[in-house]
This record gives C-alpha cells, sequence and structure tokens, in this order.
C-alpha cells in the first residue's frame, strides 16, 4: 500500500478481515507504580530526553500507529483529594507536548500523540501548540484530550470556585476541541505566498476570524501558527461513562475504551455509536481502541508471578483505569481478537513495566499478530492520519473567503 493510499476506516463494529491498530501509552517508567524499582527501568534518566526518544524509537520499531505520553497538573498521587505524600514512587513528569517536540525530528512514521488537559488550559494556546508538532514532525501530531475535576488541580490556577461536575467538565472539552478544530483551519492552505519579488509572505484574505463564542470561550483567531500538514490533526479522548461517551462521538477521531471485559467493551461501543449517531456525525470514521495495562512474559505463570512482585513492591495490589492482563503474547493476541470483535478497531497498550513490557510489544506481540495476517509489516503513510485511514479533512472556511 502506498503512502498516499489511506487504510480503510470502518464506522461501525470490525471485522475479522480488518486491520488492527496498536499504540502504546507511555508514562514514567510503566503502568505499574512499581515499575522504576525493575531492572533496566532508567529512573535516573526518567526526566531526560535520551529516555523518551529510545522508548518512542522501540515502539517505532514495532511499526505501532502512535505513542500517547500521559500528563497532568498535579504531581501523581494514589489519592483524588490531593498529593498521597508517598515517597516511594515516581513523581514529577516532563511536559507532554514538549516531550513530543523533542522526540518528532528522531522518529520518521509513527504518531506522536501527548495528553493535555482542556479543563485548566486555553484552546488557543493548544492549538497552536498540536500544529506546531505536526509541522515539527511533519503530520504525526495527535492530541489526547483529558478533564480533570480534581480540585488540588484547580488549585493550581485559581479560576474556579468547586469542581464542576462529569457532565460539565466533558461539555467544556467538547467547546474546546471545536476551539481548537476551527483555528488550525483559520489559515487556508495556500495563505503563505512567500513572494519575495513582490514583498508578499501571506495573503490576508485567507486568513480567517473563527468567532466563537461558546458557554466556555470566547475566541476571536486566526490562529498564529499556519494549517498543520494533517489539516487536522488527529484528536482523542477517553471513554468511560455517558458524558464521555458524547465527547468522543461529538468531538473526536479515536475513543480510548476502557472496557473490562469483551461484554463491556461492546456495550460501551454501541454507546458511542447511539452517541454519534445523534449528533449526526455517523458516516464520518471514528476508530474505538480498548484500553489495557499489560503485563507479557514467555508464559503466564511468569507474567503472573511477576506481576505479585511488583504488588509486594507497592505494598498493595495494582489497579486502574483500565483492565489489566498477565500473560504471553500469543494469549495477549487472542484476546485483542476477541475484543475486536466487539467492534473495536484498535488497542492502546499500557506496558506495566516499559523496560521489560514494551519490548515484549514490539519484539514478540507484534510478530505474533503479524505471523496471523492482522498487522503491517511496514508502514504504509507518512501521516498518523495515513496510517488510521482517516483523509485530509478540507478547510471548513476555503469556501467562504473572508469579505
Amino acid at each position: 500500500m502506498s503512502s498516499s493510499t489511506p487504510a480503510p476506516v470502518f464506522t461501525h463494529a470490525s471485522g475479522s478481515s480488518d486491520p488492527l491498530h496498536l499504540a502504546v501509552a507511555l508514562g514514567g517508567a510503566g503502568r505499574h507504580p512499581a515499575a522504576w524499582r525493575e531492572p533496566g527501568a532508567r529512573p535516573g534518566e526518567l526526566f531526560t530526553a535520551r529516555y523518551w526518544a529510545d522508548a518512542v524509537a522501540e515502539a517505532e520499531a514495532g511499526l505501532l500507529d502512535f505513542v500517547t505520553f500521559e500528563d497532568s497538573l498535579a504531581l501523581q498521587s494514589s489519592s483524588a483529594d490531593g498529593p498521597d505524600g508517598r515517597t516511594d514512587r515516581v513523581r514529577g513528569r516532563l511536559d507532554a507536548v514538549l516531550t513530543a517536540a523533542r522526540v518528532a525530528p528522531l522518529t520518521r512514521r509513527i504518531g506522536l500523540v501527548p495528553a493535555v488537559t482542556a479543563t485548566h488550559t486555553e484552546p488557543f494556546h493548544i492549538s497552536k501548540a498540536i500544529a506546531t508538532l505536526d509541522h515539527v514532525s511533519r503530520g504525526r501530531a495527535g492530541l489526547w484530550i483529558q478533564v480533570s475535576g480534581l480540585s488540588h488541580e484547580a488549585r493550581h490556577f485559581g479560576r474556579r470556585t468547586g469542581p464542576p461536575d462529569d457532565a460539565e467538565l466533558h461539555a467544556e472539552a467538547a467547546d474546546h476541541v471545536e476551539v481548537v478544530r476551527r483555528l488550525w483551519d483559520s489559515w487556508e492552505d495556500d495563505a503563505e505566498i512567500r513572494d519575495v519579488a513582490t514583498g508578499r509572505f501571506v495573503d490576508r484574505d485567507k486568513l480567517h476570524y473563527i468567532d466563537f463564542e461558546g458557554r466556555h470561550f470566547s475566541v476571536r483567531g486566526p490562529s498564529i501558527t499556519p494549517r498543520p500538514p494533517q489539516g487536522q490533526p488527529v484528536v482523542g479522548a477517553s471513554g468511560d461513562g455517558e458524558a464521555s461517551y458524547a465527547l468522543v462521538a461529538r468531538s473526536t477521531d479515536i475513543g480510548y475504551v476502557a472496557a473490562h471485559d469483551t461484554d463491556g467493551a461492546r456495550a460501551a461501543v454501541a454507546a458511542i455509536l447511539r452517541a454519534r449517531e445523534a449528533t449526526g456525525l455517523a458516516a464520518d470514521p471514528l476508530h474505538l481502541f480498548g484500553d489495557l495495562t499489560v503485563f507479557l512474559d514467555a508464559d503466564a505463570p511468569a507474567a503472573v508471578a511477576r506481576l505479585e512482585r511488583l504488588d509486594a513492591l507497592a505494598g498493595l495490589p495494582y489497579s486502574g483505569r483500565s483492565a489489566v492482563f498477565a500473560g504471553s503474547p500469543g494469549q495477549l493476541a487472542d484476546l485483542l481478537l476477541e475484543r475486536r470483535e466487539a467492534g473495536l478497531s484498535g488497542f492502546l497498550l499500557w506496558p506495566g513495566v516499559i523496560a521489560h513490557d514494551l519490548p515484549a510489544i514490539t519484539r514478540e506481540l507484534v510478530p505474533e499478530l503479524q505471523r496471523r495476517g492482522v498487522f503491517r509489516r511496514a508502514y504504509e503513510a507518512d501521516t498518523l492520519r495515513g496510517l488510521l485511514g482517516l483523509d485530509r479533512p478540507v478547510n471548513r472556511y476555503a469556501a467562504h473567503p473572508a469579505a
């Protein structure tokens, strides 16, 4: 398949012949809180560019669609009420967007998707940051939009009194994404003239005010950054309840579904597709990825034993938003293909320990999926939209030039 021919995208339940998409989520030394204490974890390098470049290079060698970069607006904590005071776990992280931008020139094909908390950040700033990432990476940027109702995060900014409810948080995030998308379109593709002889660098008639007025934002525009190479970088959000399903359905290209079994995945897919239909977007492509934390070893007993050893170091059993898998690459392949029948087109895998489980994904799981004929053997596109089979969208303002 040539780089100009995107892979197919299916708007409803995927079938057994559809391509499988894989991404990995990168954060700290891994998803497990004791991951930093494992051999090879490199805890002294977690805040260096080399650490992140090496992790993304490993993911790219495995031909994965994209990597995500975790972020937040407060120190990591096991408590929803604020910092937990623990000193036996990784605390602190680099900025996700800046990390992705640093890694971009060192990679060639893999997508780069930083997390951004919409609740406390202005969409104008996020729009130009992700547009810049798309330019730097030549079309491989994405955005994972997140929300926060945590009062201790809100206190860093001092602009809110009391946490908003879940529906309000996700409605605000939907407006945030709408502003970001309009700003990406506020420059037409040929707005830059760059004619030295005439002294004209830009065609001002091809820069547009977006004039967004909503409940949460009032943004005039245009952006200060030219339209991204992809036109619209890929936007994703988590889907784990009715309010988040509405955000995924209305505003995203990818939804990350944290179902703990196949029936749960099927129910989540159905709910999101119903919400998508209600918005009038049922015909537009939408990827739904299963969200799964993985501990991979040669066999299930070894994986379970490693997880138990990590739990002992942490002082309690691991639990998280996503389902947990401990087993062999072959067993994980079986599970992914089973869950795909629920309507998922791909999976976001969280390595329990990056030093161990990321190479297990790229060097053992990927070859297993290739042997089964469900995963690529070479990158087929140069952009993230291309890898996901998403067309480059037409600029919404191009047919309506400024008066």
